[in-house]
């Protein structure tokens, strides 16, 4: 009986990390990149425009629904995946080079890249930073910078 409980637990646990935050989200909302397409070609710097629908953008730390705020990863594995993805899911993005956080309500924002290939993608975070649930995220492009 213990071990069924541990099971339990366990995919209940997997579920919830990989569901996000405790913030429910729009589950017709989507994020993207309005400017960039996966292998375009650009020079430093580059301007990144985030695309919104099904949701609206709200400074972190606002509390209204249907709401959140971009954070853009750069050159990192997909959001959920790497050494912290399931608790970037559950407990919220970092603040460092390969997260930047808008928290300002931005959409948009100009990032000085070395020459070379770079990924992208754009997470939705709700007031604390979390993803929502389930988590709105843009696939991942690569952009070559000359």
């Amino acid at each position: 009986m213990k071990a069924i409980f541990i099971t339990a637990a366990l995919c209940l646990s997997a579920t919830l990390a990989w569901g996000g935050g405790e913030t429910p989200s729009n589950p017709d909302a989507r994020v993207y990149f309005v400017n960039l397409a996966d292998g375009d070609t650009v020079s430093s710097p580059v301007t990144v425009v985030f695309g919104l629908s099904g949701m609206g953008v709200a400074p972190a730390g606002t509390e209204a629904e249907n709401t959140g705020h971009h954070h853009l990863l750069i050159n990192r594995p997909p959001i959920g995946e790497g050494e912290d993805g399931l608790d970037e899911l559950a407990y919220g993005l970092p603040a460092d080079d390969n997260h930047v956080h808008f928290g300002g309500g931005q959409t948009e924002t100009t990032l000085e890249l070395p020459a070379g290939q770079h990924t992208l993608q754009l997470v939705l975070g709700d007031a604390g930073h979390v993803p929502h649930s389930p988590p709105i995220v843009s696939e991942v492009i690569t952009i070559n910078v000359e």
